[in-house]
């Protein structure tokens, strides 16, 4: 995983976004549900989206420090079901995102 480098702005933390494809058997455990519910509780916006492929697609956006923590709680493990592997992309937020949805 790539850091984000955090950066303090006069109005608060930095908000940035993040896409994991996360890939294991995460489809038909909770994962999702999981994924929203800890997203939630970081106080991020975005999505959790089940691929044809049989992986899961994690779109969050918000404070850099709390989208560092889902990552990561992505990449532990400790999760329904398990992972093989999570690719993560950084961007810039853009938002566009409102709540934090399963699709």
């Amino acid at each position: 995983m790539s850091e984000v480098p955090i950066k303090q702005a006069a109005a608060g933390p930095t908000v940035v976004r993040f896409t994991a494809r996360v890939v294991g058997r995460v489809q038909g455990v909770g994962f999702r549900d999981y994924v929203r519910t800890r997203g939630r509780r970081l106080g991020l916006v975005g999505t959790a989206t089940n691929m044809p492929d049989g992986a899961v697609v994690v779109i969050a956006e918000g404070a850099a420090p709390a989208c560092q923590n889902l990552a990561r709680l992505l990449m532990t493990g400790h999760t329904p079901g398990w992972t093989d592997r999570v690719e993560v992309v950084w961007q810039r937020a853009q938002g566009d995102l409102a709540d934090f949805r399963r699709k």
